[in-house]
């Protein structure tokens, strides 16, 4: 099965030659490999770059075990490169199976005509730091699992609806797409999360006892883009009573998913204030599928899922986003004035571009449309605002400018949010 992963082809072609290390980072099993040997390979050969010129390595390959000798490697991508006046490419996969990796990388920076791109995972590799080792000298290409239209693309046959209700339950691991039955999609993703995810954070922080850890990770599954801070999850532990954990511990537990690439986190910004606040936090998995298979699938709420979708194609699609805050003052009962704080699902950002957005499943009746646009017309400035929908519904514009689309159209329309 073929997926066209377009976008990640062309941030790839975007920093060709740039005299930077191009790191492909991402969750495990996320399609680095096939991204770097397969998508990025064939664009070099269709633009004229004859296969002697591009140099792979590929070292969780028993055949290139011998490159995992840093001085071994090095000697051989030199071998390589015979004509001194061409551009040569080299691609380097699972390159944390190899000794001083960062020595042997960053002397490849100085053969000029040499470009280098690597790949990688494991305990040695789980998180963007591996950006620090390189510092300006290195490029992260931070790949996601496969979006929406990019599975629906692979599953043209399907309809909207099927095609949402098997992405929101087994996400978009390429892998998964792949299995034709649901008990090896289950058994697959639980497995994964197991043997691979959760063994790899324990591998490399050295954790013995893996309950409470485990714990803290079912709760931010269970609670995706819920309103949390370490301190609220140290009384949740409390109050359970079998687990202990302080907040310091649970801060340092989140940091290690988020290295894992598991979950995002994502702070507040008020809106009329402009500055951040620093607590409470919200929290989106990477994957749908994941997520469901922590929770042994029994927690598919379609509102969290929604919500988390969005979070995840905005990411995809480039923005950074935050959640918004937006003071609203109104009269009591007694005619006094008073102040209430209202939540915008996503303040969403890139460049000189701005979008708030909400996140509705479903508006039944005016009281609801007017609960869920009330903080969009508390925002005085020109940026849009939009609402998305679960329905399938034409897109529409109040009065006040404020868009309603559907979530089809959202998630299937790349200029979705220019409209």
């Amino acid at each position: 099965m073929i997926f066209n992963r377009q976008l990640y082809v062309n941030q790839l072609v975007e920093h060709k030659n740039n005299q930077m290390i191009k790191v492909i980072t991402g969750i495990r099993r996320c399609g680095k490999s096939y991204l770097l040997f397969n998508l990025f390979f064939d664009y070099l050969v269709q633009s004229g770059v004859t296969e002697d010129h591009i140099i792979c390595i590929r070292l969780d390959n028993r055949l290139d075990a011998e490159y995992r000798n840093p001085d071994t490697c090095l000697s051989y991508i030199i071998s390589r490169i015979q004509d001194k006046q061409s551009q040569y490419y080299l691609l380097i996969d699972e390159v944390q199976k190899m000794d001083e990796f960062e020595d042997v990388l960053n002397t490849c920076l100085q053969i000029p005509n040499l470009d280098c791109y690597v790949s990688g995972s494991n305990s040695k590799l789980l998180s963007s730091d591996i950006i620090t080792e390189f510092r300006d000298r290195g490029d992260e290409i931070r790949l996601q699992p496969l979006s929406f239209s990019e599975y629906w693309e692979a599953f043209p046959d399907k309809s909207w609806d099927q095609a949402w209700s098997e992405y929101s339950t087994y996400g978009g691991l390429p892998h998964t797409l792949q299995l034709t039955t649901e008990n090896s999609k289950i058994n697959y993703l639980k497995e994964l999360f197991r043997k691979t995810y959760f063994r790899d954070i324990i591998d490399r922080y050295h954790i013995n006892q893996t309950a409470p850890l485990g714990r803290l990770l079912d709760i931010l599954c269970s609670n995706v883009g819920s309103l949390t801070n370490p301190k609220k999850l140290e009384d949740t532990f409390r109050s359970s009573g079998n687990i202990r954990l302080t907040d310091v511990t649970i801060r340092q537990y989140i940091d290690y998913f988020k290295d894992a690439f598991l979950l995002s986190e994502v702070e507040r910004y008020d809106v009329k204030g402009k500055h951040y606040i620093s607590t409470p936090l919200k929290y989106y998995l990477t994957d749908m599928g994941l997520r469901n298979a922590r929770l042994n699938f029994r927690q598919i709420e379609e509102t969290h899922l929604m919500e988390n979708v969005i979070y995840n194609e905005l990411i995809y699609r480039g923005y950074s986003v935050d959640i918004g805050v937006v003071d609203v003052y109104e009269k009591d009962e007694n005619n006094k004035q008073i102040r209430k704080q209202t939540e915008i699902d996503f303040v969403v950002n890139q460049g000189s571009q701005r979008y708030y957005i909400q996140s509705a499943y479903d508006i039944p009746n005016q009281e609801k449309e007017t609960q869920e646009i009330r903080p969009l017309k508390n925002i005085h400035d020109n940026f849009k605002k939009i609402v998305i929908v679960k329905a399938d519904i034409l897109l529409r514009r109040n009065e006040d400018g404020i868009v309603t689309m559907s979530l089809k159209q959202f998630l299937t329309d790349p200029n979705s949010l220019s409209l």
